[in-house]
C-alpha cells in the first residue's frame, strides 16, 4: 500500500458510498485510477468489505473519558489554564471529595488520548490523576 491507497482508505472510512468521481477529485486523479486502486486493494485483501454507519456510530471524539485530578498546592487557576490549552479537554468540573477537578477528555484515537493524558500529567500544578475511559454509553 502506498500513500494514495492510504488516502483512499481514509476517504472510504469517512464515506464508503462516495462516488468514484468524488474520490477521484479528492485524490486529484482520474476515476479509472480510483477504480483500479479499489480493485487492487480488494483483491489483495486490504479492503474486505464495506459497511453502513448510523448517526449513533459516528461521534466527534470516539475515544472519551474522565480524568480525575488532584491539584498540587494552591495552583487551581494554573492547573485549569493548562487543562484548557489542550484541545482534547472538553470540560473541566470542580468537585468535592478526593479529587479537585474532573476533566472530560475526547480524542480521535487511543494514541491521541494517551498523548493528552501524558501532557496533562507533566503539568507542575497537577499532582495525582486517575483516568477512566468510557467504554459504552446508554441513553
Amino acid at each position: 500500500m502506498d500513500k494514495m491507497d492510504a488516502q483512499l482508505i481514509r476517504l472510504l472510512r469517512r464515506n464508503a458510498r462516495a462516488p468514484l468521481s468524488e474520490l477521484a477529485a479528492d485524490l486529484g486523479v482520474q476515476r479509472n485510477t480510483v477504480r483500479a486502486r479499489l480493485a487492487k486493494l480488494t483483491e489483495a485483501g486490504e479492503i474486505v468489505g464495506f459497511t453502513v454507519q448510523t448517526k449513533a456510530d459516528v461521534q466527534e471524539h470516539p475515544v472519551r473519558g474522565f480524568m480525575m485530578l488532584e491539584i498540587a498546592g494552591r495552583q487551581s487557576e494554573r492547573a485549569a489554564a493548562a487543562l484548557f490549552k489542550r484541545p482534547e479537554v472538553q470540560a473541566v468540573h470542580s468537585t468535592n471529595g478526593k479529587w479537585d477537578y474532573i476533566a472530560e477528555i475526547g480524542a480521535e484515537t487511543l494514541e491521541d488520548f494517551d498523548a493528552a493524558l501524558t501532557a496533562i500529567r507533566r503539568t507542575d500544578a497537577i499532582g495525582r490523576t486517575e483516568t477512566s475511559i468510557l467504554l459504552s454509553t446508554r441513553r
